[in-house]
């Protein structure tokens, strides 16, 4: 299905400030489908690099700095802070406009701080089954009784006045918290809290994930899900001059020396394809079909000579720029699956054993072809909380993972292969996607469970599919990856916080240790003692065996010479209105 909202008709071009040229495009390329666009509904890593675009936060961060540093964005300057870190106030810039859209009937529609207001309730509305809800759950003060309200009746009220949650005038907004929330900054540059207009909502409803409206540089012009996503330029977005500062590298010097000054965004129109294969993506990269791609891990031998390209790639002026991704990747066994799921010592040691089967040396050898590290901690390198000194309890061994097995009563059949302690099959089920890397994880799994005598059904979908039957606990196992929301080491341990399933927590995890830990460091502020307890946590994951946690992704991004501005940052993804195109 094409869904076309070609935005805008009705509405003079120049009503907005929106310096982008139509000419410059961007073509890139989705590795997995999106899920649609309202971020209130999904946390699909996909939709969020496209809502990113469209939707504007309070908060957000400097394009240059590292690490990673917060800056206002629809807020004329960061809050006030009173009350002991409980109480913010943001004042909203005047003259910002939501795109153009028949929703509005008409009228330009300005940004104001009831649709921040308006956005937070909606995340938090019971019938919306948010599943990042868990971000503002339980810390604005009054919401409590509000979403216990609306559950019981049925409707949540949004009108209803709020104590927590204040708009004194159309431009403040006054947030009050229940107890400090030392990542509450943090959460409000979350992609998935821009604002919202609630005339959008009420005209499409159900519609909403195919109809995004925000204050953002772009705008949806086609959609073919699954397939094909188009942005244009926002015509009411009002622009900004490019002028971030240099870290003193080389290659920002090169950026400041390329954009400063510019009147941004100076891209029109960015066209995204999804294109799941790694071959087919290098390929239209090669065709000049892509401006710019991280490099498959199968081309990595023919482009690059030790940790640089190739002279035949320099000599196209294509520039690299490496990075290691703030994230992890991980395979969850799910704890409340009735075959490997639960506390008991047999359940433990059965998902301790195939988690010691599983060859993190193969996956970084012959899946990630040398572009990745090993992932001691589930926090990642980059992000506060990150223990360098940190080693996984978990090894590859699978002498070990067979002894065990016998000491449990896994028995082995004339065929080889295991039976649970009572006699009845033992057969995993792991959810993979048709990919030629997924394919070459399922043969890892494989070499590695025939090792130990477990039989394993590879059950092949596509990302979406699997991420939603993820979020209900309908998955067995299933190798995800997180990047970072917010480069604190909360975003990657709320992971695993048993409240959180269906929000995040897609193993199911729950560990009343664990927990107790997590609520410790959530009142704590950043120090040794609240990364001290997130040590802990890791431990108590491992001795749970929640996560077979494998590696931290490498990224060879490789641009084409007539895209100026491109530098990988930790969290921003949708980086197109800091980009030029220079006419080639």
């Amino acid at each position: 299905m094409l869904i076309s909202c070609i935005a805008g008709a009705a509405f003079p071009a120049q009503a907005g400030n929106n310096p982008a040229d139509p000419s410059k495009v961007v073509r890139v390329a989705l590795q997995a489908a999106d899920d649609g666009f309202d971020m209130v509904r999904t946390y699909n890593a996909y939709s969020a690099w496209i809502s990113e675009a469209i939707f504007e936060r309070l908060l957000t961060y400097d394009y240059l700095a590292r690490p990673a540093k917060l800056v206002p964005g629809t807020a004329e300057a960061m809050p006030e802070v009173s009350d002991g870190g409980k109480t913010y106030v943001f004042h909203i810039k005047k003259g910002i406009y939501f795109a153009p859209d028949p929703a509005f009937k008409g009228i330009r529609r300005e940004l104001t701080a009831q649709d921040y207001a308006y956005t937070f309730k909606r995340f938090l509305d019971p019938k919306n089954r948010s599943p990042s809800a868990n971000v503002l759950q339980g810390k604005i003060l009054g919401m409590d009784e509000l979403i216990a309200a609306a559950m019981k009746s049925g409707h949540f009220d949004y009108d209803a006045p709020l104590a927590g949650l204040k708009t004194p005038d159309r431009y403040t907004l006054q947030i009050t918290l229940k107890e400090p929330d030392y990542n509450f900054l943090y959460i409000m540059a979350f992609i998935s809290l821009g604002a919202q207009a609630h005339e959008v909502i009420d005209t499409y409803g159900d519609r909403t994930p195919a109809h995004p409206v925000g204050t953002g540089p772009y705008m949806l012009q086609e959609y073919v899900p699954r397939s094909k996503i188009v942005l244009v330029a926002n015509p009411e977005y009002r622009g900004y001059i490019w002028d971030f500062k240099s870290s003193g590298s080389a290659w920002d010097d090169q950026l400041v020396h390329d954009m400063k000054g510019k009147k941004m965004p100076q891209v029109g129109r960015v066209e995204i394809n999804i294109i799941e294969e790694e071959q087919s993506r290098w390929l239209a990269f090669q065709g000049k079909q892509l401006d710019f791609d991280f490099l498959p891990q199968a081309a990595a031998p023919t482009v690059l000579d030790g940790n640089k390209l190739k002279q035949s790639f320099i000599d196209e002026g294509i520039r690299l720029d490496t990075v290691t991704e703030p994230g992890v990747v991980y395979t969850f066994l799910n704890f409340k699956d009735p075959l490997i799921g639960g506390t008991s010592l047999e359940k433990i040691a059965l998902r301790r054993a195939i988690a010691m089967s599983y060859s993190i040396k193969d996956e970084i050898t012959q899946a990630r072809l040398g572009l990745a590290v090993k992932a001691e901690m589930a926090i990642p390198e980059g992000v506060i909380g990150h223990d360098p000194n940190y080693r996984n309890s978990i090894s590859y061994d699978p002498v070990l993972a067979n002894k065990l097995l016998d000491h449990f009563g896994y028995k082995r059949g004339a065929d080889g292969y295991r039976t649970l302690p009572d006699g009845k099959p033992l057969t995993l089920d792991i959810a993979t996607e048709a990919s030629a890397i997924s394919t070459v994880f399922s043969e890892i799994w494989k070499r590695g469970l025939d090792k130990i005598g477990i039989r394993a059904n590879f059950k092949v979908s596509n990302f979406a599919d699997n991420l939603k039957a993820a979020t209900e606990c309908k998955l067995m196992m299933w190798n995800g990856s997180w990047t970072a929301d917010y480069p604190e080491g909360d975003n990657f341990m709320q992971l695993l916080y048993g409240p959180n399933v269906g929000q995040g927590n897609n193993g199911c995890y729950s560990s009343p240790a664990y927990d107790a830990l997590y609520v410790k460091a959530k009142a704590l502020p950043p120090g040794p003692e609240r990364n001290q307890l997130y040590i802990d946590m890791s431990r108590q994951m491992e001795a749970d065996t929640a996560w077979v946690l494998s590696t931290s992704r490498l990224r060879n991004w490789m641009i084409r010479p007539w895209i100026k501005g491109f530098k990988r940052h930790p969290i921003l993804q949708a980086d197109w209105e800091y980009l030029d195109v220079e006419k080639h």
